[in-house]
């Protein structure tokens, strides 16, 4: 059913945000926001905040933010009609009669998937009987034992013609029934309709709800044109939009976020087969797998539903591996802050079915936890392409990178990953050592703050250091995490500093990465503010620096975050900060270069005019003597 727009305001409009996660999560009031514990990571400071007034939540420890329909899908892994039909009946609102062609059909589907139910209980059935034994014996050979068909409710469709199609009409079916919903085939030359699986193990396919709606069937004769045969395209399974083993990899990560609330969020496998999901939920794995197909559009979105980033695990020979480089050229243009994927490849070249008959649970669980990021994988793919030993190569590289990283629709993530793509690109070239070229000219001094000293030509050990500070935030200093936090909270009151903030940052390196990133937010600042601000920060992957920023901050006890001061106050602390901290940069800065540089001389005596001044301001950053009021 769909839903417009006015129904659904007219739903969140009777219930309050703050009201209905408050239920899940615990919430306290911080100024007009609620903030708490996030519930999609596990964190000790909370980071996930809540605002009544514009209806959204958003967490910075994940990046992730929506409303009230979006909690309840990520939260309850409920289906966005769903999500819907709750919160309507919470807020006392009448769901939208359906229309009455849409009710006809809804009955023909009930009716094809009552047949289907009867038809997955013969073939459980068969399995167990004489003829069956064949099929027994394939599945114990498989080391699945007995016990663990009925879970799955593997089944057997026995050689007969017939046998399926004349137990469901004796049911009251009809032949076109039996076509319609994917049993039954019927001869081009229009003799009688015969059954679709024949000697074949039958592996049910469901829906969310658990409801059949198709079936799979393994050939058990080797001389079987295909070895893998599913149903057909019905009105109540569509192969495209359908994953394989999903309704029972529901049950497994709300059984794990419940036992481990707090703990790291358990994955999700996209693996390759039926008996691929089977071993990956008996070694307690939520796994699930496409139709036979490359992952589509519809199948990505249903993944999101369920885990943000889900982690593909294909065969590790050719045929896996170009499947997984399909579903990474199918996902790339939809990433977007919280939604991605991850990848994993089993040792040996070995898929989870044999992983887990030949080691053991726990070495599938450890193969499966050792993934890399999509980034990372998209980068080694395109590196692998063709050698990269002339410059052409590498330039040819760099576009294609390029090219990759506007395909992605989200804006910032698309920034993000031009950045880190084009940094992996540089961090694998060979090196020469930099030959520094300073001219005579002295370089003017630019604006009333100063210095405007030559930096150091930066090493190669340098831009490593960088490059690790981009995915692992250091500790931070305490004043630089209070003055960043109090920009992220009040953007304008960045919008005169984004030249220095680009020159020199916070004075903190582990801040260097934040403030490139704000600087590049600037670019546009037209309604730039706390909400887009978080939003481009965290879905350039600073998220866990957001959340390290803020506590760094509130340990700083600044006078410029006490909620008690005047805003009109506490800007003009923050602004006197501020100027603090660029001054000393530019100081530490220009020693540096006096100190590197022997070609830019520097006489003594205003050496250590910069030493006195940088001392002076180390201290009153460090006793707080800077936020004293000066005297008239």
């Amino acid at each position: 059913m769909r839903f417009d727009e006015r129904f659904l305001d007219e739903v969140k409009s009777r219930l309050k945000l703050s009201d209905v996660i408050g239920r899940s999560v615990k919430l306290r009031r911080a100024g007009r926001e609620w903030v708490g514990l996030s519930p999609f990571s596990k964190e000790k400071t909370p980071s996930f905040y809540v605002n009544d007034e514009k209806g959204f939540y958003h967490d910075f420890s994940s990046g992730k933010h929506g409303d009230l329909l979006s909690f309840l899908q990520e939260t309850e892994r409920l289906s966005f009609p769903e999500a819907v039909e709750r919160l309507a009946a919470e807020a006392g609102v009448p769901m939208p009669s359906p229309d009455p062609k849409d009710q006809a059909a809804e009955k023909v589907r009930q009716g094809l998937g009552d047949f289907l139910e009867l038809a997955a209980r013969w073939f459980e059935a068969e399995l167990r009987r004489p003829a069956g034994a064949t099929a027994r014996a394939y599945l114990e050979g498989r080391a699945l034992p007995e016990a663990e068909w009925g879970r799955f409710r593997l089944g057997y469709a026995p050689p007969g013609r017939t046998a399926l199609k004349d137990y469901l009409i004796a049911k009251g079916a009809r032949p076109a029934d039996l076509i319609a919903c994917g049993v039954a085939i019927a001869p081009e030359d229009g003799g009688a309709p015969y059954d679709r699986f024949r000697d074949r193990i039958i592996f049910p396919i469901t829906d969310m709800r658990g409801r059949v709606i198709s079936f799979g069937g393994r050939a058990l004769d080797p001389q079987a044109k295909a070895k893998y045969l599913n149903g057909p395209e019905s009105p109540l399974f569509h192969k495209g939009a359908t994953l394989y083993g999903l309704f029972e990899a529901k049950k497994l990560l709300l059984l794990a976020e419940r036992e481990v609330p707090t703990g790291p969020r358990p994955s999700l496998a996209v693996v390759e087969g039926y008996m691929d999901v089977i071993a990956s939920q008996r070694a307690g794995i939520a796994a699930v797998a496409p139709l036979g197909t490359a992952l589509t559009e519809d199948q990505i979105d249903a993944l999101w539903r369920l885990h943000p980033e889900p982690t593909l695990c294909f065969d590790g020979d050719g045929a896996g591996q170009r499947a997984a480089s399909r579903a990474m050229d199918r996902a790339l243009p939809k990433l977007r802050p919280g939604k991605s994927f991850a990848f994993a490849v089993p040792s040996g070249g070995k898929d989870p079915d044999d992983v887990l008959r030949e080691q053991g649970a726990a070495a599938l669980k450890a193969q499966l936890a050792a993934t890399r990021p999509f980034v990372q994988q998209l980068f080694e793919r395109e590196a692998a392409r063709e050698p990269l030993d002339t410059p052409e190569r590498r330039a040819g590289l760099k576009a294609r990178l390029r090219a990759l990283s506007q395909e992605i629709a989200d804006k910032d993530v698309a920034s993000a990953y031009r950045d880190d793509l084009l940094a992996r690109l540089e961090a694998s070239a060979p090196r020469a050592t930099p030959v520094r070229a300073w001219s005579s000219e002295p370089r003017p001094q630019r604006g009333r703050r100063g210095f405007d000293p030559r930096p150091a030509y930066p090493t190669t050990a340098t831009l490593q250091a960088r490059a690790a500070a981009e995915n692992l935030p250091k500790k931070l200093r305490l004043i630089p995490a209070a003055v960043a936090w109090y920009g992220v909270l009040h953007p304008d009151a960045l919008d005169p500093y984004i030249e220095a903030l680009m020159e020199v940052g916070f004075h903190d390196h582990a801040l260097d990465l934040l403030a490139k990133r704000i600087g590049d937010a600037f670019v546009d600042p037209v309604g730039l503010d706390t909400e887009r601000l978080t939003g481009h920060l965290a879905s350039s992957g600073l998220g866990d620096l957001l959340v390290s920023l803020e506590k760094a901050a509130r340990e700083s006890k600044a006078p410029f975050l006490d909620p008690e001061r005047s805003p009109v106050e506490a800007r003009r602390i923050w602004s006197r900060a501020f100027d603090a901290l660029i001054e000393l940069a530019q100081v530490e800065a220009a020693l540096a270069a006096a100190k590197e540089d022997m070609a830019r001389t520097l006489d003594a005596t205003h050496q250590r005019m910069l030493r006195s001044r940088q001392m002076v301001l180390e201290r009153a950053l460090s006793d707080g003597s800077l936020f004293a009021e000066p005297e008239a």
